[in-house]
């Protein structure tokens, strides 16, 4: 792959080096936060070799690479000069619950590398003592575990870097200023009691906290705004850090971090309310939605509950058990899909999203395969129900922030609790096969998908016939017809929308249609003004620019009509939408009245787009393609 190639693509699509005011990237994606938002092209960047999805979510432009995002991000470092790692946007249309979300997600993840390695590393040497392969009483064992304790110890300091990191303050000073809540001569005070300016410090154990954290960095960033504003430009050096120093650690002992731990320490208790109140209930219903979450970005809200949930319980009872439900459950279905499907192109992703799930990464898994096929999905969430109940009633806990797999298994390794890794496989096993033998017997290809593949399997056995097979077909295509004429293949009959000449949708110039990646259908070349309804149905959806709209039938099918290429960039002008959400249909009713003149005068493309972007239980008779 062309890392430089298709950074470039991805900045343009991004909006341009100008509209980028940071980025960053998690295991799967890169996150963009843009100056306008509107300028980013979600259409067009999902076509970028190397790009498996993208959206705009939570404040950020997010484009889903899978396994070689690092190498993305490292290409897309050179485009922008490497100046967007660390830039905070000064202006931005976001909502405030975006930028909330959005500087959680800066604080947060970078964490997880150092908690992770420090948590797997400790879940290994229980591992190995469990197994009688190394002494917990040795030297080794003992230097290594304090090794693993350090990141959650020292959690505060860590904190400290990625807030002030994101806020674009003093890095160190920030770190200095923190520190001192956890500096051994410190927590002995506090014990004693500490007395500033009459009042009287409460006595916080700061370590493995990380609110306090944040609240001194968020004071330390004010501080230090306003000193260098007014401080002579000689003397900054030492009056800005000196002054921070001394106001902010007095503030932070009386109020931000008395009032940070007991945040924490409520949020942290009303989780474990809600698991203690609802118990499997709530691990299943979380597991079961976990793939749509994940597709939008919004788990990443619970990586501060689980991050805190390590630091004061030492385990996690709630997100991360439910996350193998889930993850475990995305491999199954994918490894079915793969046995089942005559599909080659399907069987790659399949696999490849089978095995990235199974190793705890479902991005690759939910784009690929999850959203795209509506079996999948129910087979998926389905699975992660029931998987998520038992191990919800089983009770298991995890002990590092891992997305959990096959390889990080040992995260539910838990010295004082052995029975805790023999549950992790049990819940490994029943999401596994139940997702696997659901999705075995339930996946279907659409008919378009088992014609291909078996005039592939013909043209390989039988070069001949296939090419017999082809010219008879070629034939049958090119025959003088009626446009509007069908040939049975199926049982429902799909109706050409507009009158016109009718091509395969391979004729048409946008490659995300003639690809085949939306699905199967035809294309019309207009020549009436008119788009009517192709098939009978509830019109399930209508954009507003009236380029568009989509059709769900009886059987479950889901039918797009797109009117022009990139025309929706002509906000509704030449388009009159006859159509409303919910309204039943009939095959033959009016939907659009369209200017294709004006359109064509406009420069776009007025070619008129049937696809079946979820397959249901009928098989469409699709017109004639005609010469």
């Amino acid at each position: 792959m062309d890392y430089d190639k298709s950074a470039k693509q991805i900045v343009k699509y991004a909006g341009g080096e100008g509209n980028i005011l940071s980025l960053m990237h998690c295991t799967t994606r890169l996150r963009f936060v843009l100056n306008d938002f509107d300028k980013a092209d979600v259409e067009s960047v999902k076509q970028v070799p190397g790009v498996m999805g993208a959206t705009v979510s939570n404040g950020q432009f997010q484009v889903v690479i899978g396994n070689q995002v690092a190498e993305m991000y490292d290409a897309v470092e050179k485009v922008t000069g490497g100046s967007k790692g660390n830039a905070r946007p000064a202006k931005s249309n976001a909502k405030w619950y975006q930028v909330l979300l959005e500087f959680i997600i800066a604080v947060f993840q970078p964490l997880i590398p150092a908690i992770a390695g420090g948590g797997v590393l400790k879940s290994m040497l229980m591992l190995f003592a469990m197994f009688g392969w190394m002494s917990d009483t040795s030297t080794t064992y003992q230097v290594l575990t304090m090794a693993g304790n350090a990141p959650i110890y020292f959690l505060p300091l860590l904190v400290a870097i990625t807030t002030a990191k994101r806020l674009r303050v003093n890095e160190l000073v920030a770190m200095s200023v923190v520190s001192v809540l956890v500096l051994p001569d410190m927590v002995t005070a506090l014990a004693k009691g500490v007395k500033l300016f009459g009042m009287t410090a409460t006595n916080v154990t700061y370590s493995s906290q990380v609110l306090p954290a944040i609240l001194a960095v968020l004071f330390y960033a004010g501080v230090e705004k306003l000193m260098m504003k007014y401080s002579p430009k000689s003397t900054r050096m030492f009056l800005v850090p000196m002054v921070g120093i001394a106001v902010t650690v007095p503030v932070t002992l009386l109020f931000l971090g008395p009032a940070g731990y007991v945040a924490g320490q409520g949020f942290t208790s009303a989780i474990l309310w809600l698991y203690k109140s609802f118990g499997w209930v709530a691990m299943a219903i979380l597991a079961a939605v976990l793939p749509l979450l994940v597709a939008t970005g919004m788990h990443k809200p619970f990586v501060p509950y689980v991050v805190a949930s390590l630091g004061s319980l030492k385990k996690e009872m709630l997100y991360l058990p439910a996350s193998l439900a889930h993850n475990i459950s995305e491999a199954g279905t994918c490894f079915a899909i793969a046995i089942r499907t005559k599909d080659a192109k399907l069987r790659s992703t399949a696999i490849s999203g089978g095995i990235s799930a199974l190793c705890g990464i479902t991005e690759p898994a939910i784009y690929g395969i999850t959203l795209q096929n509506k079996r999948a999905l129910f087979s998926v969430m389905g699975s992660s129900f029931v998987g998520g109940a038992f191990i919800g009633i089983i009770g298991l806990h995890a002990l590092a922030p891992v997305g959990p797999g096959l390889a990080s298994l040992a995260i539910f390794v838990d010295k004082s609790s052995p029975a805790n890794i023999i549950h992790a496989l049990w819940g490994f096993g029943v999401s596994f096969v139940l997702s696997f033998v659901v999705s075995l017997f339930t996946w279907k290809d659409s008919a378009s998908e088992e014609i291909k593949e078996e005039a592939r399997e013909e043209e390989q056995e039988s070069p001949v016939a296939a090419n017999a097979a082809t010219a008879q077909a070629t034939a049958q295509a090119t025959a003088t017809q009626p446009s509007t004429s069908t040939v049975r293949v199926g049982r429902v009959k799909m109706e050409a929308p507009v009158a016109g000449k009718v091509e395969p949708l391979s004729a048409v110039e946008d490659e995300v249609f003639s690809s085949g990646m939306m699905g199967d259908g035809f294309a019309v070349e207009p020549t009436d003004d008119t788009v009517r309804v192709p098939v009978s149905g509830t019109v399930a959806m209508v954009y507003n620019t009236g380029h568009a709209f989509g059709i769900k039938t009886e059987a479950g099918a889901e039918v797009l009509v797109h009117i022009g290429i990139d025309t929706v960039k002509l906000n509704g002008q030449y388009f009159d939408m006859l159509l409303k959400e919910g309204q039943q249909v009939k095959a033959g009713d009016p939907a659009v009245r369209v200017d294709f003149a004006g359109v064509e005068k406009a420069d776009y493309k007025t070619s008129v787009m049937v696809v079946v972007t979820m397959p249901g239980e009928e098989e469409f008779d699709f017109p004639v393609v005609t010469a």
